[in-house]
């Protein structure tokens, strides 16, 4: 019977390992694709040639996609995951990281290429809709963006957050995505490889700025089951002071896992952003 019960209990967390639930976009296989160019093709009489480009940059009008795609594999055999931070071009390597820049708010990602499109007008990118969210463009649709090919991490994409200390630019409208540099290495900033436990943070401000309206948390999530949530907390530990905390959210008991309290709205930029390098892709800032 003691057998029976053990390996009960390692077929259940084996399925906590092999599927990921994100709040409204419900259970997500997590499928393994591959490394993938591919030849040209067309689509609406339009010719698109892949190719590896590891000096890409380029300017153009980026959107995202979301719910009517999730769930559904991508063009390299993955999973296409809307909480996830990923995107879709129709010529890069699959997979390989970019970082996108929102133009208008200077915020920045960095993202993995794992799929095609889009084939709408003349954009330049797809992005998914958590990384429209963060990115600052999920309620207006579409924004200007800049978006360089980067080396990425083996595991899974970093986020690097840009403070803004300017006016944002005004968006400006063109017809078609303009390459700024092409195979030129002494023009193209590069990141180094970011290993899964890191994460690249670039800021315009270099001072700390500590909050004065109270204890600032980043929380991960909150569970139902505590198996569950000791498995989250053991996982993110090493991000922050973890908290794991059983409290009472409209007459449901749940377990609530925090990383804090975190002096500054900077150190909470960053730890969210570790956060989501590792996979926690419903982290958000909190203050209590």
């Amino acid at each position: 019977m003691m057998m029976v019960r053990h390996l009960l209990v390692l077929f259940l967390l084996a399925a906590l390992g092999a599927c990921s639930s994100m709040p409204g976009g419900g259970p997500v296989s997590q499928t393994k694709g591959e490394y993938k160019v591919g030849n040209p093709y067309k689509v609406a009489g339009k010719v698109y040639v892949p190719e590896e480009d590891p000096h890409y940059l380029a300017e153009g009008m980026a959107s995202w996609y979301g719910p009517k795609f999730h769930g559904r594999r991508t063009a390299n055999g993955e999973t296409f995951n809307m909480n996830a931070l990923t995107a879709a071009h129709t010529t890069l390597p699959m997979p390989s990281y970019v970082r996108v820049t929102n133009l208008e708010n200077g915020r920045s990602l960095i993202l993995k290429v794992n799929d095609r499109g889009p084939f709408v007008g003349d954009r330049l990118i797809d992005v998914s809709r958590r990384s429209a969210q963060l990115l600052g463009f999920e309620q207006q649709g579409v924004t200007r963006v800049r978006v360089e090919a980067v080396s990425g991490p083996d595991a899974r994409p970093t986020t690097a957050f840009a403070r803004n200390n300017v006016a944002p630019k005004p968006a400006v409208a063109q017809k078609a995505p303009v390459v700024l540099a092409r195979n030129s290495p002494a023009q193209t900033p590069t990141l180094p490889t970011v290993a899964k436990d890191e994460v690249i943070v670039q800021s315009l401000e270099d001072e700390e700025q500590t909050s004065d309206a109270g204890s600032i948390y980043v929380q991960i999530g909150a569970f139902a089951d505590k198996l569950r949530a000791q498995m989250v907390a053991d996982d993110i530990r090493h991000v922050g002071r973890t908290l794991l905390e059983l409290v009472d959210i409209n007459g449901q008991r749940l377990y609530r896992v925090r990383i804090g309290p975190l002096q500054s709205q900077k150190r909470a930029d960053e730890t969210l952003g570790r956060a989501l390098a590792w996979g926690h892709n419903t982290a958000r800032i909190v203050l209590d």
